[in-house]
């Protein structure tokens, strides 16, 4: 039987093309139903105040970078959504003067405009937001080299060598309304993709690379970051991909309930919890990853029952 086409977009592979028993079991779930989704290698985390959310989200970056020495240099592969974590790792640093000449820190993404990553002036620019919210903040003394910041180009080469030889201890992502990570997008209902979607298998391949953005992820943006003006964000990306990804020791979500909704939330859950993968559901992929976290912030699960506005 055909797939379904897409309810947003019929020239995408997305969510809306999964089968409506997966997305029913979905939104029936409660919340305590999504904590007991927690497996051996993927586990589920809530938080009660938006203060301990960040906070823990800020720590694991101090958590990494601490391990980083002169022979084994340590890494954090970090997101622009969500972002108040940033100014708490710099503040973070500075009070107990962490030393990080030795770590490590890549980007996960950037917007592209004509065939080029966007300049550090561009207002949307991921890199602007990271060095402003966090890195400019460090103490001169404490900050780590300027080599070693990686952020994403349309020319992947040196970013995708940056990864060897430094171990990532962690990924951290959060999770947008098209279910990716990063901007790793599902593809174009087109080519030898017309009837299914990319295996599995062959997403996985996907390294870091110049991505174009499903109008879900575009619209997404416009509303998170731009003011809601969708003219002003750009159609395409560079995004880190799966092969990076799987370098990572530890792959950890972030739900603030900012990017996604309620019931995304719980389909990502769900599908990881139960190995059910598919590309077409991006996040669905790290049900194969050896080590993924979940954090969520407790009021933002909600629910899926209707709620007229």
């Amino acid at each position: 039987m055909a797939r379904k086409k897409s309810l947003l977009a019929q020239e995408w592979w997305d969510y809306t093309t999964l089968d409506d028993s997966i997305l029913n079991e979905a939104a029936k779930l409660t919340a305590e139903d999504i904590l007991g989704l927690s497996r051996e290698g993927f586990k589920v985390i809530f938080y009660d105040t938006v203060e301990d959310f960040y906070l823990a989200e800020a720590l694991e970056y101090i958590h990494a970078w601490r391990q980083a020495t002169f022979d084994q240099p340590v890494g954090i592969c970090g997101p622009i959504g969500p972002t108040e974590q940033l100014p708490l790792v710099a503040r973070l640093v500075n009070e107990l003067g962490l030393d990080l000449r030795h770590a490590h820190f890549w980007g996960m993404d950037e917007w592209v405009l004509e065939g080029k990553e966007v300049k550090d002036d561009h207002p949307l620019s991921f890199k602007k937001a990271d060095m402003d919210l966090c890195f400019n903040r460090i103490d001169k003394k404490l900050r780590m080299p300027a080599s070693n910041l990686h952020f994403p180009a349309a020319d992947a080469d040196e970013y995708i060598r940056s990864w060897d030889g430094v171990r990532c201890a962690v990924m951290q992502g959060g999770q947008g309304e098209i279910k990716h990570w990063a901007f790793n997008d599902p593809l174009k209902r087109e080519g030898a993709y017309v009837d299914e979607p990319p295996s599995p298998e062959e997403f996985r391949k996907l390294t870091t690379r110049v991505v174009d953005l499903h109008p879900a992820t575009i619209a997404q943006n416009a509303r998170t970051s731009g003011g809601g003006v969708v003219t002003s964000v750009p159609t395409q990306a560079v995004s880190v991909g799966p092969v990076q990804t799987w370098q990572s020791e530890k792959v950890s979500i972030w739900h603030a309930g900012t990017h996604d909704n309620p019931f995304g939330m719980r389909l990502t859950s769900l599908m990881i919890s139960k190995g059910i993968v598919d590309s077409s559901v991006p996040m669905s992929l790290l049900a194969d990853h050896p080590n993924v976290q979940f954090n969520f912030y407790r009021p933002a699960i909600r629910s899926c029952e209707t709620e007229m506005h």
